[in-house]
């Protein structure tokens, strides 16, 4: 029938010491490691020295230690007779009651495996062999990307193309292993021995992926400037590698149907490096200018302006240069009230002449002062 479940969970000592010969992954392997043939551990606890990849045939009471992070898969002539996604120590049975064909225990596995087994399953009854192989839950990171000319895009913020080259790296999951194996995994890599890796350059599955990958950017830039939620704004791109992967995944399904041919999903993103084109930068500067100038920020920077340019004329233009800045000043006065600037209205010059002589007869000013105020009031 099947396989049957002896321990959920992580194994200890006490079970590898009761399960002397039993098959689980084998040693040394490579992070992006995805699908693999289970190996034979020999006596003394799995501590043997029989652990080089041979023969991952097994039969009725065959002991299977499944380690966290990794799921089984069974075999019986190209076709997938058994799943397992939980941690934990295995039986194949080939005629006990039972025994199960499918055990789930990967949240984001649940809903697509059933589907897939549902799909795939084998149709007849299993026979006392099978061939088992792991294939990798893990997210399998270190995928890089990398464009050798630039890509272009449209960007709502910008109103126009852009274009630039870029290059970083993504991480993967397999989210479907009955579909990953059926649908992309070639078929030479379902021998004992052989190690299915996306890093590997000899790959030419995991090549093909790093082309799709790269056909895809410019949709996933766009999918993310264009987003609303994201801002509208390509400089965040290297500050989001969650909500950037998640642009660059739909961007992949879309063209290539990762998720749903391949069981395969990018959940994360790293980008190393954005160059853009010439255009693109000088769009870039002026929309930082126009950030610096804008609200309070813009209010200080004109003050500080006017301030330097009184300065200079003081310095170098004397009574003609002071003229000029008055000129000057009165320009960035309409320019201040673009930014919303407050400035109040003249001052009545009877209302001026009469507080004045308010602070003449109180002492405040001189005669010499209040005369000096009187003429400018009334042209003089």
């Amino acid at each position: 029938m099947g396989l049957i479940q002896a321990v959920a969970g992580s194994i200890g000592g006490t079970l590898a010491d009761q399960w002397k010969d039993f098959y689980t992954v084998p040693d040394g392997l490579p992070a992006t490691a995805a699908l693999f043939a289970a190996v034979p551990r020999g006596s003394n606890a799995g501590r043997g020295s029989n652990t080089s990849a041979s023969s991952n045939i097994i039969s009725n009471g065959s002991k299977i230690v499944v380690p966290e992070g990794y799921g089984l898969l069974l075999f019986q002539d190209g076709a997938i007779t058994g799943f397992a996604a939980e941690a934990g120590a295995y039986e194949w049975r080939s005629d006990d009651l039972n025994s199960k064909s499918i055990f789930v225990g990967y949240e984001f596995l649940d809903t697509l495996i059933k589907q897939s087994w549902e799909r795939f399953k084998f149709g007849g009854i299993p026979g006392s062999q099978q061939a088992a192989f792991f294939v990798s839950l893990k997210e399998l990171p270190d995928n890089r990307f990398g464009t050798q000319s630039e890509i272009y895009w449209d960007d709502g913020f910008l109103n126009t193309q852009v274009g630039a080259v870029t290059r970083g790296s993504y991480t993967l999951r397999i989210v479907d292993p009955i579909l990953f194996v059926k649908n992309f995994v070639p078929a030479s890599y379902l021998q004992p021995g052989k190690v299915f890796d996306f890093s590997d350059i000899d790959n030419s599955a995991a090549s093909q992926l790093f082309n799709e990958v790269v056909g895809s950017l410019a949709p996933a830039f766009s999918l993310y400037t264009n987003d609303p939620g994201k801002g509208n704004r390509i400089t965040k791109l290297q500050q989001d590698s969650v909500g950037f992967a998640k642009s660059l995944s739909d961007a992949v399904e879309q063209a290539y149907q990762w998720k749903s041919d391949r069981g395969l999903a990018i959940v994360k993103t790293a980008i190393v490096s954005i160059e853009y084109d010439p255009n693109t930068r000088e769009l870039l500067k002026t929309v930082q200018r126009a950030d610096a100038l804008s609200g309070a920020r813009g209010n200080s920077n004109l003050q500080a302006s006017v301030a330097a340019g009184i300065q200079s004329a003081g310095e170098t233009g004397g009574a003609a240069g002071v003229m000029g800045v008055g000129m000057a000043t009165g320009m960035l006065g309409g320019l201040g009230s673009l930014q919303q600037s407050t400035t109040p209205a003249a001052e009545d010059p009877i209302a001026k002449l009469k507080k004045a002589k308010e602070m003449l007869e109180l002492g405040l000013i001189t005669q010499a002062d209040y005369d000096a105020v009187k003429a400018k009031a009334l042209g003089l």
